[in-house]
């Protein structure tokens, strides 16, 4: 079947660039929050665990774009 396409493919791209959205939003986001002296340090540190959390699926996705190599 040389015709089938690898939906799988299209669906991580996806959900890849949905997670650099989200990540890049975070980011905006503590930054100006970081800025407001009435703002919780407990919500800002949630804000970047969750951020971090979204870098590593992130780097998981990517990972799994990459094709295996046979050295």
């Amino acid at each position: 079947m040389a015709d089938k396409i690898d939906t799988e493919s299209f669906k991580n791209l996806d959900r890849l660039r949905e997670l650099r959205v989200s990540h890049r939003d975070l980011d905006y986001l503590i930054d100006r929050l970081q800025h407001d002296p009435m703002v919780d340090q407990l919500r800002i540190r949630r804000l970047k665990k969750r951020k971090l959390l979204i870098k590593d699926m992130i780097a998981n996705l990517e990972s799994e774009l990459i094709p295996d190599l046979d050295a």
